[in-house]
């Protein structure tokens, strides 16, 4: 789970990939953390991609660091603790202009069933279940 959470740390923007009906839907993203050991993503309920991913958790994650790249299978699972919310705040506390720990709108979605398959083109890839 580290190596997975620091390749995405290190890229700083990855790619989320939802379905909305049968069109894909694809957008940057830039939040990642580590809360009681499941990786976690943060969103607004009020955005599109929330929608999505209540219609359909299944997701794909898509990021490049300049070597290598990562693509991430997973189902995305809502958590309403406060304490989650909270902690990915404090850990972009640029975002706290926009959501709180205690409003209707922040959303914090934990990954589970994680496939994360690291490659480059000089070896066959890495592949890390959680």
């Amino acid at each position: 789970m580290q190596k997975v959470y620091d390749f995405l740390k290190k890229c700083q923007t990855y790619y989320l990939a939802t379905t909305e009906g049968d069109q894909p839907r694809v957008r940057p993203f830039g939040t990642i953390d580590i809360f009681d050991g499941k990786l976690y993503i943060q969103t607004g309920k009020i955005k599109s991609v929330s929608k999505q991913m209540s219609a359909n958790p299944k997701i794909e994650i898509c990021a490049f660091d300049g070597d290598k790249w990562i693509r991430i299978q997973a189902v995305a699972v809502e958590d309403e603790r406060r304490e989650v919310k909270q902690h990915m705040l404090d850990a972009y506390p640029q975002l706290k202009n926009m959501y709180s720990a205690d409003d209707d709108n922040t959303q914090v979605l934990y990954l589970k069933n994680v496939t994360a398959t690291i490659s480059d083109f000089t070896k066959e890839p890495e592949i890390i279940k959680l």
